[in-house]
């Protein structure tokens, strides 16, 4: 059986039109904070790497047989957990099977230079064909795990039929984008509002439309107001960040029961700091950049402690749109989830969509390539010089190569698009255009703000 490889982000928009706020790029409109639970950062650690939020998986002999053993042990798991992957994690179903699930940092943790540096958005995922999130495999599994072991079958039921149902439906045009949003409206589609039972039947209509994203680093959800690149996760932020539930989740006693660890988790996600740049940064350059960084973008992105959390419109940003439309598109998913159980209760979260989307913080935005919402820049230089953005662009995934100085994925250019390995800008939603505000600067000057961008 091929490696099964199965992605949970819950991507939803949300957004309050309480203030609008005159800035030196046009307006951007202010997203006030939402009361937020606290929690015990250290319990949300092991609850993130060891813990059940997600109930059915692969039975734990079968796993081994797939995947084989891990000796790497990137999170110095004991027992278990020692030989299975970080991304992976053996937990006990409900009828008392150790099964193997995957874990949020499918998504949110990457290797980089030999470390694992969890709350970084897993750049090299690949959800371009059937070896990845394949039903034939599920199929397969399925049907040997009822001759060999209806005990196994029906802790892994759950979860392998959510694989054979939506699986096929989650591919992308190129390596590296994720599908978080796709899969979230996947997932409520096959599921009730109200009991989050599943449904092998859609209740709704799901777009064709596949719309590909980068995944935000994790320790930027401290400052921010609202969540994802549309700023469109209101209300309790650990209501979305434990909606990976979905994926086996039984009905809401079950949902309820994950819940309660979720104030930790968040407080453990809040406690993530954003990697130091780890070579010489010229000082006096960064110093330069750190002016006219002030000048030309605080405004929107905020500087040090100070982050001002705006939602700039489209017409201002003109970065590809098809992200945020797709709410508008499809104003069934925001109902489902505003209706749902997600949305009720003492710590309820809420869905609203926006035109535009969100200045993000950028801390760390030395290590986050490629760039924009949809990971269509693979360099710094390109974020602040659209003519030196590549049109189809490709970097090697088997030796993944870093370019400290410039700041960004090395990567080669090409004249045309040619397979799953070279980003196509021209693709509905993998377009590369808009944020036009460093075409104005000199050369001298985005390189004075790149070497200022490494101390944050």
């Amino acid at each position: 059986m091929k490696k099964i490889v199965v992605l949970f982000c819950f991507s939803a928009v949300c957004f309050s039109f309480n203030r609008t706020v005159n800035n030196f790029f046009g307006e951007g409109v202010y997203i006030p904070a939402s009361h937020q639970r606290s929690g015990d950062s250290a319990k949300g650690y092991q609850y993130l790497v060891t813990g059940d939020y997600l109930k059915s998986g692969i039975p734990l002999n079968y796993f081994k047989l797939a995947f084989g053993k891990d000796n790497l042990n990137y999170l110095n798991r004991d027992s278990i957990n020692a030989n299975i992957s970080y991304e992976y994690t053996a937990v006990k179903a409900a009828n008392g099977e150790i099964v193997v699930a995957p874990n949020c940092l499918q998504c949110h943790a990457q290797a980089f230079d030999g470390k694992l540096v969890i709350g970084l958005g897993n750049t090299t995922i690949d959800f371009t064909g059937g070896e990845k999130l394949n039903p034939r495999n599920a199929a397969i599994a399925e049907s040997f795990l009822k001759k060999a072991s209806l005990k196994k079958y029906e802790a892994a039921e759950p979860f392998l039929k959510v694989v054979k149902k939506i699986s096929a439906q989650l591919y992308t045009k190129v390596r590296g984008v994720n599908v978080a949003d796709r899969l979230a409206a996947l997932l409520a589609a096959h599921r009730d509002p109200e009991t989050l039972r599943w449904s092998e039947t859609p209740m709704m209509e799901v777009p064709d439309n596949v719309v590909p994203s980068d995944v935000p680093a994790w320790w930027l959800l401290k400052k921010k107001h609202g969540l994802f690149y549309n700023g469109f996760g209101r209300g309790d932020f650990g209501r979305f960040a434990m909606a990976s539930n979905l994926l086996t989740v039984n009905d809401t006693a079950e949902s309820a029961e994950v819940d309660q660890h979720f104030n930790d988790v968040l407080a453990y996600l809040k406690s993530i700091e954003a990697p130091k740049y780890p070579y010489l940064i010229d000082e006096k350059l960064a110093g330069q950049g750190g002016v006219l960084f002030i000048e030309h973008c605080s405004k929107c992105h905020g500087n040090g402690d100070g982050y001002p959390n705006l939602l700039i419109p489209e017409a201002t940003i003109k970065t590809d749109s098809l992200l945020y439309k797709s709410n508008y598109q499809s104003p069934q998913f925001v109902n489902w989830f505003n209706n749902s159980w997600f949305a009720r209760g003492d710590h309820p979260a809420r869905l609203e969509p926006f035109n535009g989307y969100i200045a993000p913080p950028l801390d760390g935005i030395w290590i986050t390539a490629p760039y924009f919402h949809n990971g269509s820049v693979p360099t710094l230089e390109g974020v602040l010089n659209s003519k030196a953005r590549p049109k189809y662009w490709s970097r090697d995934f088997d030796r993944l190569r870093y370019d400290y100085e410039n700041v960004g994925w090395e990567y080669t250019a090409h004249d045309k698009p040619n397979g799953k390995n070279i980003y196509d800008t021209d693709l509905p939603g993998y377009g590369n255009y808009g944020h036009y505000f460093g075409d104005k600067l000199t050369n001298k000057d985005r390189k004075a703000i790149i070497e200022y961008l490494k101390t944050l």
